[in-house]
């Protein structure tokens, strides 16, 4: 009898099994194709603006439909997600983004691309959050669960180095509505595999939505972005931009009296800015796409326009940036696990506004201009690399444990309302300016020195602790 009381070989706790490594494919490829719209735009502006008679207002709003909404939405998606299921969120977003991506192939006017833009964007925010949701339930042993995030965390690197250069060859090969097209496979390949492998996600009780809160994020977010793009066509002083002005101001302070309200229900509960490292990741995250998309944005058009690429050939020009935001990633992860985020975000915040203010005395088309061009981009990509691993872990390192999902949708928030800013007052830059390369020159000075004040803002604010101090 006494034999009966030892151990057993079955009362170990039961382990589930390794999900397949073909979930991880079709997860990854959702995040992949939503980060993948947010680059592969860019080189195809140009021929957007032929295709459909439009001018650089309306190139910035194809571009700003679709990171606005993302922006404005991220946080809510989360809430869907944890609320209905992160599986049922991510199928429904998969569903709308292959259609909506479909559909924008078709687009006859500019109206109607931005439109089916600003809807895209709710689509593709519903697929991060979600993405996560799905890896964080399938994988329960915390060592596999830390690959898998890794890896699906990597296709940011990928999918900034794909777009430009895929965008470029659709658009030479056949014609600017292919960079839509690429969506569609995508979305039904991830569909088959996850509505077949992802598992049930439960469904967890959440107080209700903050809709204040969204509803003054997306007004003072859009209400801004539409001052800064339609000011310099109908004038500062235009009615319908001052008025816009207005709501920026208005809405901006009922989303902060309704969060400090709402206490840890609102979309950002108050208790995250305890830390100032929170704030200092949010607005060096705002910082880092202002001067990232902001320099696609104006590239793009200035390589096209001023220096006569091809479309091919001004994807091919951006490889200098792409390359080491692929790479260089991973040595970043382990870097920044030794000795903390601040000094890689400070360092990669230097080589980003280095590697803009290096081009923008050479808007020529010599050789010294094509080297500075190509030097330029490269030291960019390199801060690129460095500097937004580090502000994710920058971010996990500040906020409550219970706030981890919460504080990485913020950072993403972030990070998209300063592209948005970025191509709208690049933009604005571009438009004043007497030519393309002046405007280039400009923007690129102005974007540079924004770039170096996220140096200085990352250097003072972000936590310096490793994981493993912490």
């Amino acid at each position: 009898m006494a034999t009966q009381a030892g151990p057993q070989p079955v009362a170990a706790p039961e382990r589930p099994g390794t999900p397949s490594p073909t979930l991880l494919v079709g997860l990854s490829l959702g995040y992949f194709m939503v980060l993948l719209d947010l680059t592969i735009v860019s080189v195809a502006l140009p021929a957007i603006s032929r295709s459909l008679d439009v001018g650089l207002s309306g190139l910035q709003w194809v571009t700003n439909g679709y990171t606005v909404t993302f922006a404005a939405f991220l946080l809510t998606a989360g809430w869907l997600s944890d609320r209905l299921g992160g599986k049922r969120v991510f199928i429904w977003g998969l569903i709308g983004f292959g259609a909506l991506s479909g559909i924008s192939a078709a687009a006859s006017s500019l109206p109607v691309l931005v439109a089916l833009r600003l809807a895209l964007g709710v689509a593709g925010a519903l697929l991060l959050p979600a993405s996560l949701a799905v890896i964080t339930n399938a994988y329960r042993d915390p060592a596999a669960r830390a690959r898998a995030v890794g890896t699906w965390a990597a296709i940011t690197g990928a999918a900034l180095a794909a777009g430009p250069v895929a965008g470029g060859v659709l658009t030479e090969a056949v014609g600017w509505r292919a960079i839509f097209l690429v969506n569609v496979p995508l979305a039904v390949i991830s569909l088959v595999i996850t509505a077949r492998l992802a598992p049930e996600t439960p469904r967890k009780q959440r107080s209700g939505l903050d809709l204040t809160g969204q509803i003054s994020a997306i007004a003072a977010l859009g209400a801004l972005v539409y001052a800064l793009i339609e000011g310099p066509a109908r004038g500062w002083s235009d009615p319908a931009v001052l008025v816009a002005f207005a709501v920026t101001v208005v809405a901006a302070l009922v989303f902060v009296g309704a969060e400090l309200r709402a206490g840890d229900a609102a979309m950002l509960p108050p208790r995250m800015f305890g830390s100032g490292g929170f704030s200092a990741a949010l607005v060096a995250g705002l910082l880092a796409n202002f001067g990232l998309s902001g320099l696609l944005f104006v590239l793009s058009l200035f390589f096209q326009e001023a220096r006569g690429y091809s479309s091919f050939a001004a994807g091919l020009a951006f490889l200098p940036l792409t390359i080491p935001t692929a790479i260089n990633p991973i040595f970043t992860g382990r870097l920044v696990g030794r000795i903390g985020p601040r000094r890689p975000a400070t360092l990669g915040f230097v080589l980003m506004g280095l590697g803009a203010l290096v081009q923008a005395p050479f808007t020529g088309d010599s050789g010294a201009a094509l080297a500075a061009t190509i030097v330029g981009l490269l030291v960019f990509g390199c801060g690129v690399s460095f500097a937004l691993p580090a502000l994710v872990a920058g971010v996990a390192s500040t906020v409550p444990a219970e706030f981890a999902g919460i504080g990485a949708g913020a950072l993403n928030s972030a990070r998209q309302v300063g592209a948005s800013l970025g191509v709208a007052v690049l933009g604005v830059i571009l438009s004043l300016a007497s030519s393309t390369a002046a405007g280039t020159r400009s923007a690129l000075l102005v974007g540079g020195v924004v770039l170096l004040v996220g140096a200085l803002i990352s250097g003072t604010g972000l936590r310096g602790r490793t994981p493993a101090a912490r």
